[in-house]
């Protein structure tokens, strides 16, 4: 998290454990561009040290935020 957390345009970050092996992040970014260098960015920490702990490669996908609520 630190990797990202610190780039310009980032808003927030979210990992939650959804249950048999599959872990699930979202990040929320200002601008496209912040969200794309977040990911090349993870993609590399996550090669580089994480790899040999994945049995499958992450899957990534991209969208705008059409509603939210914040508590």
């Amino acid at each position: 998290m630190p990797i990202i957390s610190e780039m310009p345009g980032f808003v927030a970050y979210y990992f939650a454990d959804a249950g048999d092996g599959v872990m699930v992040s979202t990040g929320v970014f200002e601008h496209k561009d912040a969200e794309e260098q977040s990911n090349f960015r993870a993609g590399e920490f996550v090669a580089e040290h994480l790899a040999p702990l994945m049995p499958n490669p992450p899957q990534v996908t991209a969208g705008e935020v059409v509603s939210y609520k914040a508590g």
